[in-house]
C-alpha cells in the first residue's frame, strides 16, 4: 500500500473528514466528529510518514518493528508513526487505521455516533468535526 492508497482508505472510512494545517505544524489531518484517528506530516525532512493510534499492547510489539517508532509528542497516548508506509504490510495497516477510526468514533456521543452511522449507511458524506 502506498501513501495515495492509504489516504484514499482514510477517506472513505465512515464520516471521515480530512483537513490541512499548514505552517507549523504541516500535517494532514484524518478524523471524524471532530477526533483524530490518523495524520500524515507534509513536510521535510518527515514528508508522508503515517501516525495512527493503537492499542496499548500493539504499542509496545509495534515499538520494537524497524520502521515504527513512538509519534512525537503522542507517544504517551499510544500513538505510533511509521516511516515508510509502502514497507508495512497492507493488510495489517488497513487493521491499525480501522481500530484507530473505530476508538476515535466510539468517543464520539452517542447521538453523534449514530447520526454519522446512519449517514454512512445512507451514502452521504458530511463533516462532523465542528457539530
Amino acid at each position: 500500500m502506498n501513501v495515495r492508497q492509504l489516504k484514499a482508505f482514510c477517506s472513505a472510512l465512515p464520516g471521515a473528514s480530512r483537513a490541512l494545517y499548514g505552517e507549523p505544524s504541516n500535517i494532514l489531518v484524518y478524523s471524524v466528529g471532530g477526533r483524530t484517528f490518523a495524520y500524515f506530516k507534509t513536510s521535510e525532512p518527515e514528508k508522508w510518514r503515517f501516525s495512527t493510534r493503537v492499542s496499548p499492547d500493539r504499542f509496545i510489539e509495534l515499538t520494537d518493528v524497524p520502521g515504527v517508532k513512538p509519534a512525537r509528542y503522542r507517544g504517551r497516548y499510544h500513538w505510533i508513526t511509521i516511516v515508510e508506509v509502502a514497507r508495512f504490510p497492507a493488510g495489517y495497516l488497513t487493521e491499525l487505521v480501522e481500530a484507530s477510526h473505530q476508538r476515535a468514533l466510539e468517543s464520539l456521543s452517542r447521538m453523534k455516533r449514530a447520526a454519522i452511522l446512519d449517514l454512512a449507511q445512507n451514502g452521504e458524506t458530511r463533516s462532523f468535526a465542528s457539530a
